[in-house]
């Protein structure tokens, strides 16, 4: 390894501040109070104000990648006789699609292609020619491309319809302002590792508690039961079913406090903007084409 500070113009793991690798030179009891009340309670009531300022929303924190819980969500969210509707343009609604066939979870992939917006209305006719659809899953910024797809529309959608709705906003929650009750969100799935500026390892569902509690018994799996993690924290006091990762969470809890000290998402999503901004302008110069235009 070398010893060179450089900066990782990557979706995730990204740059670190210096407090935030800081942060996990700390070793903490999983059992302590001061770790599981002063620090997982706290990171989960912060993330859900984050979400939205609407009542009847929690946080779960779960060991493992982003995509470790979005296959939580899947496995845990679908009864044995539900079935998603998947709205792909991209690796990672691809995935979500290979995640429900491997889990054996009914699903219709609704696949746009790379660099094509999903089309609202042809979602629309999906869901009205198809009854037995009972969820909607997609990707907000979809990662292979940039693209951020419609949720407010698809959302819109799934209120009126009455289904509930799966984001992944695993490369845009922390820093695009958004109010999930307003966007008729039931779960929202995101990483340490992205917008807000953590380490990776542990990810995060900021879903309503009417809905987590349905799932209870839904499960495909030990480790990645949406439910049983929930119900460990809330029972627990913020303690993890299994090891925390103790290093990582005091890491996100530094990250949240620059999040706060930076202005708030607002803010971060303005410094966001103005960096794509130069460097689309800089690569143009250079002769480089954007994908998206």
């Amino acid at each position: 390894m070398t010893s060179r500070n450089y900066l990782l113009l990557t979706p995730g793991p990204l740059t670190t501040s210096r407090t935030v690798k800081e942060a996990m030179l700390f070793d903490s009891c999983t059992w302590d109070d001061d770790y599981n009340i002063g620090v997982v309670e706290q990171i989960r009531q912060q993330l859900t104000e984050l979400a939205t300022a609407s009542e009847g929303y929690t946080s779960v924190l779960l060991q493992g990648s982003g995509s470790y819980a979005v296959e939580a969500v899947l496995g845990s969210a679908l009864g044995p006789q539900d079935k998603v509707l998947i709205v792909s343009n991209g690796a990672y609604g691809a995935r979500m699609v290979e995640m429900a066939g491997l889990m054996g979870i009914a699903h219709h992939a609704y696949d746009c292609g790379e660099v094509a917006r999903p089309d609202v209305q042809a979602i629309d006719a999906i869901l009205n020619a198809d009854p037995t659809i009972s969820h909607i899953a997609m990707v907000h910024s979809e990662t292979t491309t940039g693209m951020l797809n419609p949720i407010d529309e698809v959302g819109a959608l799934a209120h009126r319809y009455g289904k509930t709705y799966i984001v992944d906003a695993m490369s845009s929650f922390g820093g695009i302002p958004m109010d999930i009750a307003a966007l008729h969100i039931d779960y929202l799935i995101s990483s340490a590792n992205k917008c807000i500026q953590g380490v990776p390892g542990f990810a995060f569902v900021i879903a309503r508690e009417q809905k987590l509690a349905a799932c209870k018994g839904h499960s495909r799996s030990l480790s990645l039961d949406l439910y049983a993690q929930w119900r460990c924290m809330e029972d627990n006091h913020g303690k993890w079913r299994f090891t925390s990762p103790t290093h990582t969470v005091l890491a996100f809890a530094q990250a949240l406090k620059e999040l706060a000290k930076e202005g708030g998402v607002a803010a971060r999503h303005q410094r966001y903007q103005q960096n794509q901004r130069s460097l689309v302008a800089g690569m143009r110069a250079l002769g480089f084409n954007t994908l998206l235009g």
